[in-house]
């Protein structure tokens, strides 16, 4: 039992290669890829959900929004924890949560046993997610950190892309369960990468006692938001019950706000979430990821509903991912040298902006789709990047976990609000036509026009920042 509770060394052959570093990104790549893939691929079997279960959208989302849910209340303190602990030990004992729980969805009979199964698959996932960009950043010299993130970025997009494509024809030919089951052979091999090939931790936070109410608050804030726009787009549930969930949301948030200035040890604390750089680079990572997701849900609904195959509503979803592994990849290539996190951002949320207003001006057909989903993932691949680089810069490494996963946490917000307000479009509009698709376009180029205000800011003197680009 001890043995599974300390972190391993690499072979000392990994360790002394020059190419140990990125050896490490590699390793963490696998789980970008793996978390995409399922991502993806659940989005697309939402009609197959439907069916099978006999269920509304407003009631099939959950099996996404749960997931999302559990992920964003666990993050912060997976995050802490792997700060404490060690981050290698808390990513692998995830990927074998995330990897069973993933058989398990496979078996589920019902929709309610499926949400809870996805449940304790988040619960991994939130151990990886919390862990995978302070890997990143600990494992390269910093100033090679944009291009590591980049990478990473280009490994999620790589799984978004393949997602659609492999649900699209796992859904056609042998049914949705293996959407799940194809995340057992990914996790055993992303097990044993990562035994070899990532780094013990090497600066550690201090141990001190969780927020365990701060925790409480945050889930009952996110679940009260989700679960009052879900009730809105179809589930049955009076006016007064929405408006009482509304309320409960708030009145958490306000709470959690207070608890987190009194508390010892703060799930968010107040002097890293209040930093000008950290804050704003938050916010858009919130909403780079509501415009990402967003259309991996509308996109598949509209195409369906116009008479499309599974496989053919993959094949044009795959263009967002595409465009965006594209721009993650070679971005530093693409764009000047000399820009910082600042200009790309900035060209990154303009461009994401661009392709949404042209959609929605555009007609809902597989061609124009297809160039304008590849010029929103192109903008959205320039933008995570630099913005997850910029706050990962603003943070001492001791607390590299802790901000990734603050980071990922705004992923997965941005995410399940995507989700929810591409449904609720949907519904207002009575079903996936064209003014239901405009309606949702307008909300997700809203959200990417907030990401052009809220891109990271350069740093102020005397911070902690250690310059636009990182820490030298």
């Amino acid at each position: 039992m001890a043995r599974l509770l300390r972190e391993r060394a690499r072979p000392a052959r990994v360790r002394e290669h020059r190419y140990a570093p990125w050896f490490a990104v590699a390793a963490v790549c696998i789980g970008a890829f793996m978390g995409q893939l399922d991502a993806s691929i659940v989005t697309l079997i939402f009609p197959a959900l439907q069916h099978g279960f006999h269920e509304p959208l407003a009631a099939v989302q959950w099996v996404a929004l749960a997931y999302l849910l559990t992920v964003v209340a666990l993050l912060a303190g997976a995050g802490r924890l792997a700060d404490i602990v060690g981050r290698k030990l808390v990513y692998l004992h995830g990927f074998v949560v995330f990897t069973a729980a993933s058989a398990a969805c496979g078996f589920a009979p019902s929709l309610p046993v499926l949400v809870a199964c996805r449940v304790v698959q988040a619960a991994g996932a939130a151990m990886l997610q919390a862990n995978s960009v302070a890997l990143v950043v600990t494992s390269v010299p910093r100033r090679r950190a944009r291009a590591a993130l980049g990478a990473q970025a280009a490994a999620q997009s790589l799984g978004l892309a393949v997602g659609p494509l492999v649900g699209g024809v796992i859904v056609g030919l042998v049914g949705w369960q293996w959407v799940f089951w194809i995340n057992v052979p990914v996790g055993l091999v992303a097990v044993v990468a990562g035994r070899y090939l990532l780094p013990r931790t090497r600066e550690r936070a201090h141990g001190k006692a969780f927020d365990l109410v701060g925790l409480l608050l945050l889930a009952c804030a996110a679940s009260g938001l989700l679960l009052a726009v879900s009730a809105a787009s179809g589930l049955g549930w009076p006016p007064w019950a929405v408006a009482a969930l509304l309320a409960a949301a708030a009145a958490s948030a306000l709470a959690l706000r207070g608890r987190e200035r009194r508390a010892a040890a703060p799930l968010l604390d107040p002097a890293t979430v209040g930093d000008a750089t950290v804050a704003r680079g938050l916010a858009g990572a919130l909403c780079g990821y509501l415009v990402l997701f967003g259309p991996l849900v509308l996109i598949p609904q509209v195409l369906l509903a116009a008479g499309l195959s599974e496989p053919h509503a993959g094949l044009v979803l795959s263009a967002l991912p595409a465009g965006f592994a594209l721009t993650a990849l070679a971005g530093d290539h693409l764009l000047p040298r000399r820009w910082g996190n600042r200009p790309r951002c900035l060209a990154g949320a303009l461009t994401a902006a661009a392709a949404v207003g042209l959609a929605a001006l555009a007609p809902a057909a597989p061609g124009p789709l297809v160039a304008f989903l590849a010029l929103l993932g192109a903008g959205l691949g320039v933008f995570v990047p630099a913005n997850n680089a910029a706050v990962m810069a603003a943070v001492p490494a001791r607390m590299s976990a802790t901000a990734g996963g603050l980071i990922n946490m705004a992923r997965g917000v941005g995410t399940a609000l995507g989700i929810a307000a591409v449904t609720l479009a949907l519904y207002a509009t009575g079903g996936p036509g064209v003014a239901g698709a405009r309606m949702a376009l307008a909300g997700l180029g809203g959200a990417a026009l907030v990401a052009v205000l809220t891109a990271a800011p350069p740093s102020r003197p005397g911070s902690v920042h250690h310059g636009d680009d990182g820490p030298r």
